[in-house]
């Protein structure tokens, strides 16, 4: 987008002449002014996401952030921090952005107050008080993931890492009087989960300290005397402050907490599950809701599945061939780094297709990289890590590739789509190195838009020609049914008293994830409610905008155009993506020319 001109001016200071000459134009708003008060609370906001919570600096590779810290879980600091926040929050409130719509200013601002609004409504949850998460919420694969990609490599940085390692410890301790104290109050992670979590901290203290994943900084250093201090702190802080949480969770969590998977259960769980669903999503939607479209959707997946197999699987039905994709060896795969090299391949398909689709395009390159074990074990899906701005290293696809021959060939295209490119590598790639715009935006991330569209690039791929097979085809669909049932599964859960074996069965008879990964999203769920509906509603979202511009533009609609469009302001809030695409395309079909 264009920087601001002196054309507001202009027209603002002609306003003001012909409102004193007849005496009843009012003045035509100050959009600079606005556009620089909107600029300077974004401002705010940003400095103080990155010094309330420093991690972020580190995983979104900003440029002058310090890596030397990790939020804070004190009682006093955590409300202490609600208030600056809440300061915040009034403050963006009370501005009208009507006048700055079309400006950068526009799309900064309602990404501003949609993460401030959203931080405010999660408080009903008390999370502080119940963080026991076997998924990526959790701190033991949180703390792990950023040990893989702290920087390292000059003595600044040695330092930097040694400190944010040492406060783990205390952090630890802290995290243990937290959930003593939401026990005291009523609130509880469910045993399912606190089980996981139990053997997944066996696992990290069990491990070799030089092997362990908090010493990878020390693995992509040259300095000796940098790993033996890493490796001090594993030995005789950050493990014994893990034996000693482990005791807690085994001794005296474990015994009280609830047996009801639902967060419905908790204090306020029914208004929490609205807020979380409201946060990931950037949309309100009630459970009810949620868990209708995912019906809808999975009605709508499964006729495509079964004209793939009338097709190409001899019309086999759906309930016979899903399981067949995951346990029949010809659909299968045999070593694990057969799984990383079909995911290379549909990725070298993908990039060389995308100048037909897309105008704009990253920079940054994007390498293929296993979980640590533990997570490996855990069942842990695809994640996608950005690369730094200071190009130190490429854009990470964290992939499992374990327990190959169990691990069905249909998944792992639409995987590496959704991951790398045109998916989060594209989506997040392409505003990190938007330098013209507010860090705030180049930086932000939520799940309805940034989840719905890595989704959306799943079908896209189709569109595009990459996918190998109808087998790929096949997983494909599995993936957004897969994301369909998240959508039933999770307000079944969370809303409606599901248990483990029910959600199991539903995702077990509609999709075709081995039993390491169901069991894996199974849990997911269950420690991160609210979060999986978003997926498929920001995709639905996205497809609906672009079938709405193509009615409305007919001939004159491109789709490179489009998929620009959707992806200039970063990660916006869905409200705000509507309107953007709707500016593109007005009801009148003319398209704006600024």
């Amino acid at each position: 987008m264009a920087m601001l001109s002196s054309r507001p001016r202009l027209l603002a200071a002609l306003a003001a002449l012909l409102s004193i000459s007849i005496g009843c134009a009012p003045a035509a708003p100050d959009t600079d002014a606005l556009a620089a008060q909107v600029t300077a609370l974004a401002d705010s906001v940003f400095a103080t996401t990155l010094e309330l919570r420093p991690e972020t600096g580190t995983r979104s590779g900003i440029s002058g952030a310090l890596h030397n810290g990790i939020s804070s879980n004190a009682p006093a600091d955590i409300l202490a921090e609600e208030q600056r926040w809440d300061a915040l929050r009034v403050s963006v409130q009370a501005i009208d952005p009507a006048p700055l719509e079309g400006l950068p200013e526009w799309a900064l601002y309602a990404v501003m107050r949609e993460q401030l609004e959203a931080e405010e409504g999660l408080r009903v949850c008390r999370l502080e008080l119940w963080g026991v998460a076997s998924y990526v919420n959790g701190w033991q694969a949180r703390f792990t993931d950023l040990a893989l990609i702290q920087p390292v490599g000059s003595d600044s940085l040695r330092a930097q890492a040694l400190t944010r390692a040492g406060a783990m410890p205390a952090w630890l301790d802290q995290e243990i009087a937290n959930l003593r104290e939401g026990q005291r109050l009523g609130y509880s992670s469910p045993k399912v989960i606190v089980r996981n979590v139990i053997r997944q901290v066996d696992d990290l203290v069990s491990t070799p300290t030089r092997l362990s994943p908090f010493f990878d900084p020390a693995r992509r250093d040259s300095s000796t005397a940098f790993a033996d201090s890493l490796a001090a702190i594993i030995a005789n802080g950050i493990v014994p402050a893990m034996q000693r949480y482990r005791a807690y969770l085994a001794d005296e969590y474990l015994p009280a907490a609830r047996e009801a998977l639902g967060v419905s259960n908790n204090p306020d769980g029914a208004a929490c599950y609205a807020a979380t669903v409201r946060s990931f999503a950037t949309v309100e939607m009630p459970a009810d809701s949620v868990h209708a479209m995912g019906l809808v959707q999975m009605a709508q997946i499964e006729s495509q599945m079964r004209a793939i197999s009338e097709r190409s699987f001899g019309g086999e039905s759906i309930e016979s061939l899903l399981p067949r994709l995951t346990t029949d060896a010809r659909y299968t795969y045999r070593t694990s780094q057969e799984v990383i090299d079909t995911s290379e391949a549909v990725l070298a398909r993908a990039r060389a297709e995308m100048p037909k689709w897309f105008g704009r395009q990253p920079k940054a390159e994007m390498i293929i990289q296993p979980y640590p074990e533990f997570r490996q074990r855990a069942g842990a899906p695809g994640q996608y890590q950005p690369a730094p701005d200071d190009g130190s290293r490429p854009a990470i696809f964290l992939i499992n590739p374990s327990n190959p021959t169990r691990r069905s060939k249909a998944s792992t295209q639409s995987t590496a789509l959704h991951e790398g490119i045109p998916g989060h590598h594209l989506q997040v790639a392409i505003a990190n190195e938007r330098t013209d715009m507010h860090p705030l935006i180049r930086y932000s991330f939520s799940s309805g838009f940034g989840e719905g569209w890595a989704l959306y690039a799943e079908r896209l791929g189709d569109e595009m020609g990459v996918f190998s097979s109808d087998v790929a085809r096949m997983g494909m669909l599995g993936s957004e049914a897969f994301r369909a049932a998240r959508m039933v599964i999770d307000a079944g859960i969370h809303m409606k008293g599901w248990s483990r074996a029910q959600a199991r069965a539903y995702m077990r008879s509609r999709t075709f994830l081995d039993e390491t990964s169901l069991d894996g999203e199974i849990d997911r769920y269950i420690s991160w409610p609210g979060q999986a509906p978003s997926y498929m509603i920001g995709r639905t979202e996205i497809l609906r905008l672009r079938e709405d511009a193509r009615a409305r533009l007919g001939e004159r609609f491109d789709i490179r155009t489009f998929h620009d469009r959707v992806l200039e302001n970063g990660t916006v809030p869905l409200w705000a993506l509507r309107r953007v695409v709707e500016r593109w395309t007005p009801p009148q079909g003319k398209p704006y020319t600024e």
